[in-house]
């Protein structure tokens, strides 16, 4: 007899009340005896009967047929066992259910063989025989189905019962399910109930095929998505360079090019249901979905572990890159690879999200994939960046499970309830999973041991684009990508977002006092794709700057911050991982970024006001200074010591910069660019050589009396520290010509460089004083330079505050003063705050000439 065709995608079929039409697919064909699914004698699989050559009775019988199901004719016993199904915390179907079912219709059918529970052999008829065992080759120690790899593995297909690691079924889909999540696609009106009139369960919006069957299996009869929503188990892939097709009723991979339109025709599977292109969504033009740009492909034992074609282009790989819809145990939302064990192919363990990422960004050795192939584009397009947070010398956020001191990784997407500033409650639809949105107690807020960094609390990889600008080349995604890569560090250079950071969400904060001493009063939370909006503005709804997204973890949006100091509520540094130790520089606890980076508009320039922070007797000429990392300084002049893309001289004072412009791994002197450029390490905080993921040296010890110090990676060393430079350049701390002591030649200035620039001076004397070794920003300069209540980012022993743990105005005899976290062997002492190129030997107090404010070597 001929095998009854209840699951082809020819006709029409029923199965416990399941109504599925489907069109043919080109290359594949209704072919059972062909498939491994064909377990009599002649089956072409590993697991076969030992002389049975019928081929349909494994599953089906004209009489005799399991009354449980409606259809169909099924020949054999359903497993009594009970399942753990899929869990997550984005998974909103899951919250709106309470719970996801229990395995049913089409999934009951197909657990019967690959829940590992029933030995495969087992029928009800056989030829007139009830109960009969059919002797099989190829099975487990019981008849059941084979462990393959393990049945702990993402390579097995005894899939047990427990369901945590594949795709989750008995799942209903309607209209509410995917208002909640924002990336499925809606369900037509009417065909959310079977049957309804006239139309078909699974008809998606106008335009769409019925590609994806669901089936009413649901309580109240709407539809679900089942095992053979997905999987018809008659069909075979005629085309052999498609490689396995698992039989899937649309194709496996990316078959054309991605665009925002669905193919359903060249489309991969998932994207029959997932729309990760709704709102003008980005995932067609993606890194890791633009043939652009995903052009790498997979080496041959990568592509035969996977069962991918071997060769497969990332870009065809699609969704399969980093997901397997039935994966290692262990793993969550279907992470390829998402677990902390070390054998290969992968068992069981915890989560990890960072081995999902580091099948790819390693080095070419490690890598599942070859160079990319495009001209236009830089060779390496998958940078390494597993070296940077597991290289044994290197200081970096805790990735690792162990690092982070826990079994499971704290880092989990998607809640439903309201978090101070968030609404995630499902009935809300605010879509929180979809924009990978944490809540504040998981990043640490209420409990510091949840502190935590992974790939994925800084990047959306189904949203990251190869620009310099988030938002692409003027607000074009459409176009060809940068072949300069991803960060802009161009003369003119700016702080907006660029595009591996598209899409992420963060945090801006919002302030009631210009005080360096007061905090930010609230945070507005900055979340979702920008489409095809072209706008960068700051007051966008979703993430236009790189800080928004540090910031919503380094600063009191993560944790508790009761603004008292030296120590207070604030995390301590190394409380787990291999971060930096605690008292390196005199610092035992972090400090709030949001506070240090605040630009008011009112203390740009040279404007003066007396709310920076500062003692109520250090306010004339004073105002608060920051590095550019929020807002511009505003601040001009003529000539600087600054290097490029920061020197030009229509750009100091308006540009501005990333938190990744001085966090990132460790670079040459003279320059924040990676070693090696876009071919060679990554731009980002992932781990550097130096304490606090510095991009150069910054300590007590080293001092700025080296050029590999940080700040001459931005700084012109010649203008700082080189007492000797081929040129001097004015500085804005230089004397004022009208200070007759000041202006007096010394025999170690014989250029009265002193007038020009007192850095260059300050270098001389305490070489001719024979401290060069001394010779330190911070004796001058505040020990953490994000932002400060004095301008310049200039300490001030005769005002030393609330920042110390004293009052304000607070004298402080003790040279050197240190005291954590912004004094480090601090000497200056300020008596008048001057305008630039205006300091006087009265500014600092001396009398003969500027050494109180260079104070001694």
């Amino acid at each position: 007899m001929s095998e009854p065709k209840f699951f082809s995608l020819a006709l029409v079929g029923a199965v416990a009340g399941v109504v599925w039409v489907s069109a043919i697919q080109a290359a594949k064909v209704s072919d059972i005896r062909n498939t491994p699914h064909n377990l009599s004698v002649s089956g072409p699989g590993p697991v076969r009967a030992v002389n049975e050559t019928e081929v349909c009775v494994f599953c089906h019988t004209p009489h005799g047929a399991n009354t449980s199901m409606a259809a169909p004719l099924w020949n054999r016993k359903l497993s009594t066992a009970t399942y753990t199904p899929y869990t997550s915390t984005s998974l909103d179907a899951e919250s709106i259910q309470g719970a996801l079912s229990q395995p049913g219709g089409s999934s009951k059918l197909c657990l019967s063989c690959h829940d590992g529970t029933l030995a495969i052999g087992n029928v009800n008829v056989l030829g007139r025989q009830l109960n009969w065992t059919i002797s099989m080759s190829g099975t487990g120690l019981s008849g059941e189905m084979p462990a393959g790899d393990g049945i702990d593995t993402g390579f097995t297909r005894n899939l047990g019962i427990d369901l945590r690691n594949d795709h989750p079924i008995s799942l209903t889909f309607d209209s509410t399910v995917a208002a909640a999540d924002g990336e499925l696609r809606p369900i037509d009106p009417g065909t959310q109930k079977w049957p309804a009139s006239g139309s078909v369960i699974g008809v998606r919006s106008s335009g769409y095929k019925p590609l994806v069957p669901l089936e009413a299996t649901a309580a109240d009869g709407k539809g679900q998505i089942q095992c053979a929503s997905c999987h018809d188990p008659h069909l075979r892939e005629t085309d052999p360079t498609k490689g396995n097709q698992k039989f899937l009723r649309v194709q496996r991979f990316q078959e054309v090019t991605p665009t925002s339109t669905y193919d359903a025709t060249g489309d991969i599977i998932c994207l029959s249901c997932h729309d990760k292109n709704i709102g003008g969504g980005v995932w067609a033009y993606s890194a890791h979905g633009n043939p652009q740009v995903a052009n790498e492909a997979y080496t041959t034992t990568a592509a035969a572990q996977r069962e991918f074609p071997d060769a497969l282009p990332v870009w065809k790989a699609s969704c399969l890159n980093c997901h397997d819809t039935h994966t290692v145990q262990g793993a969550r939302r279907l992470l390829r690879e998402g677990t902390d064990s070390l054998s290969t192919p992968k068992g069981a363990g915890n989560p990890a999200i960072e081995e999902t990422c580091y099948q790819c960004h390693t080095n070419l050795a490690e890598s599942a994939i070859t160079d990319g192939t495009n001209p236009v584009i830089s060779a390496n397009q998958a940078p390494d960046i597993k070296i940077d947070f597991t290289s044994p010398a290197n200081k970096r956020m805790p990735i690792t499970n162990m690092e982070q001191g826990v079994a499971e990784e704290v880092h989990n997407i998607g809640f439903n309830g309201i978090d101070n500033y968030i609404d995630c409650t499902v009935l809300t639809n605010t879509q929180c999973g979809k924009d990978f949105v944490e809540p504040r107690d998981r990043l640490g807020y209420n409990n510091l041991a949840n502190r935590h960094a992974e790939c994925s609390d800084c990047h959306n990889p189904h949203r990251v684009v190869k620009f310099r600008s988030f938002v692409g080349n003027s607000g074009d995604i459409t176009g060809a990508a940068d072949a300069a890569g991803t960060h802009n560090h161009a003369t003119g250079h700016t702080n907006i977002a660029s595009g591996v950071l598209r899409g992420m969400w963060g945090v801006e904060p919002v302030y009631g006092s210009a005080s360096f001493q007061d905090m930010p009063t609230s945070y507005l939370v900055k979340r979702g794709d920008p489409g095809l909006s072209g706008n960068t503005l700051v007051s966008a709804s979703y993430v236009t700057r790189e800080y928004q997204i540090c910031l919503k973890c380094h600063s009191d949006y993560g944790y508790y911050d009761n603004n008292l100091y030296p120590a207070g509520s604030r995390p301590y540094l190394s409380f787990t991982g291999p971060g930096t130790l605690s008292g390196v520089n005199g610092l035992t606890q972090y400090t709030n970024q949001a506070k240090e980076f605040q630009a008011p508009l009112t203390h740009k320039g040279e404007m003066t006001n007396s709310d920076s922070g500062a003692g109520a007797s250090y306010t004339t000429n004073n105002h608060r200074s920051w590095h550019p990392v929020m807002d511009n300084t505003g601040r001009t002049s003529a000539m600087n010591g600054l290097m490029v893309p920061w020197n030009g001289v229509a750009d100091v004072g308006t540009q501005t910069m990333y938190c990744s412009d001085c966090h990132g791994s460790t670079t040459l002197p003279d320059t924040v660019e990676p070693i090696g450029g876009e071919d060679g390490n990554a731009w980002g905080p992932h781990g550097s050589s130096n304490d606090f993921i510095l991009k150069g040296q910054w300590n007590q010890g080293v001092g700025a009396g080296t050029p590999d110090a940080l700040c001459f990676r931005c700084h012109e060393y010649d203008q700082y520290a080189n007492p000797s430079p081929a040129v001097v350049k004015q500085s804005g701390f230089a004397c004022d010509l009208g200070d007759i002591p000041c202006s007096t030649p010394k025999a170690e200035d014989s250029r009265n460089i002193r007038q020009v620039n007192l850095h260059v001076y300050e270098a001389q004397r305490t070489q001719a004083l024979g401290g060069g070794g001394n010779y330190r920003c911070s004796k001058c300069h505040v020990a953490v330079p994000h932002g400060w209540k004095n301008k310049g980012l200039l300490v001030n022993l005769n005002d030393v505050g609330p920042e110390a743990g004293l009052a304000a105005g607070t004298a402080v005899a003790i040279q050197p003063y240190s005291q954590e976290p912004y004094y480090m062997g601090a000497w200056l002492k300020v008596t008048t705050f001057q305008s630039s190129g205006k300091w006087t030997t009265a500014s600092c107090g001396a009398l003969a000439d500027m050494t109180a404010c260079g104070n001694a070597p």
